[in-house]
């Protein structure tokens, strides 16, 4: 009778299984590129083209690629006295009727 490993005990090249953990610390520090194309086509007519990019790393990484488009967006911006979207919380509550969670206590 032939032993075959347990699901838990399989190797992919490796001594040990590779954890979640170490998996995703790779991931992040080197990043990963996932692209594909899809094409709607009607009679050799293209109707529809959608073109996927998907870059997955840290933003460490991201920025040693020149990536940093989160640094100069508008809405993630802090507003002129660096609580902007504390402000627009406030405001909104305000507009609800609802009571702050400062006046509560």
């Amino acid at each position: 009778m032939t032993d075959y490993p347990s699901a838990g005990h399989r190797s992919l090249g490796r001594r040990e299984p590779s954890q979640l953990p170490d998996v995703l610390e790779r991931v992040l520090d080197k990043g990963i590129v996932i692209a594909g194309d899809i094409q709607i086509n009607l009679l050799d007519i293209e109707l529809l083209t959608v073109k996927l990019r998907l870059l997955v790393a840290s933003a460490d990484k991201a920025r040693e690629m020149g990536i940093d488009w989160w640094e100069n967006d508008p809405f993630l911006k802090r507003g002129r006295n660096g609580n902007g979207l504390e402000d627009r919380l406030l405001r909104l509550e305000e507009a609800a009727g609802l009571e702050r969670a400062s006046d509560k206590e």
